[in-house]
């Protein structure tokens, strides 16, 4: 973490390149763009936590230095950087591991209790457990994500690990209603879910690709080939979170 010139915490995407065991930048530059993807996706805007920026390094330009493209992180935005990392790599693991303990440590050091013996005091005492409250839901949310689901979703996978549209519409009867392929389509074209696309409804938006939520692949139909949109088990985390689901699928 560094102080900018406002006296502001900032982290600079190129030290975390570095810290967080990734050697080359272009790689690490993918980790980024999940990152802010996965921030649109929630409804944020992303540019108000990743700021482009440049850095001077060592290196063969003008008098040993040039300068390279990086990234002004907030907390929020490196956090989010550490969440899309490699998992596999055990900088990364210690990457999630310093956020959530910061995390932790900043929701203890709350301000004093405020004085219920006014209205006002009152007021700010109630407006802060629902703060806590939406927080603890969120979070609860975010852990269900993250937790390793591997074989959660087999039963619903063909031999690539993908699941097909009415597949999925089956899987996520209990979450649905029970929607067939078709409404279940047009569900996730729908404004709040924007899975599919309105101009192409068969293909997912590239957000969603790139964040391993969905694949398209050429099958055959007939005599033609045409494209066609599989859910990864990662895609249908998402779906059950974003649809306000809770249980696990049948074993």
């Amino acid at each position: 973490m560094q102080l900018d010139h406002y006296g502001e915490e900032c982290w600079s995407a190129r030290a975390l390149q570095q810290l967080m065991g990734y050697e080359q930048w272009r790689q690490f530059d993918e980790v980024v763009q999940r990152a802010m993807s996965a921030v649109d996706t929630s409804g944020m805007d992303a540019r108000d936590h990743f700021a482009g920026a440049r850095k001077v390094i060592t290196g063969s330009g003008r008098w040993g230095k040039q300068p390279v493209a990086d990234y002004r992180l907030t907390r929020f935005g490196a956090y989010h950087v550490a969440l899309a990392g490699d998992s596999r790599k055990p900088e990364v693991a210690a990457a999630k591991t310093y956020f959530a303990v910061k995390t932790r440590e900043a929701e203890l050091a709350q301000p004093p209790a405020p004085d219920v013996t006014s209205p006002e005091g009152v007021l700010a005492l109630a407006q802060r457990y629902v703060v806590a409250a939406q927080e603890l839901v969120t979070t609860k949310k975010e852990l269900a994500i993250a937790a390793p689901k591997a074989g959660k979703w087999d039963a619903f996978c063909d031999s690539d690990g993908l699941i097909d549209m009415g597949t999925a519409a089956k899987a996520l009867t209990d979450v649905t209603g029970g929607l067939g392929r078709t409404k279940f389509m047009n569900r996730l074209r729908e404004s709040d879910l924007r899975f599919l696309q309105v101009q192409n409804p068969r293909i997912p938006y590239e957000v969603h690709i790139q964040a391993g939520r969905a694949q398209v692949k050429l099958v055959q139909a007939g005599y033609q080939w045409v494209e066609q949109t599989f859910l990864t088990p990662k895609g249908l985390d998402w779906l059950v979170d974003r649809l306000g689901g809770t249980a696990l699928p049948a074993a």
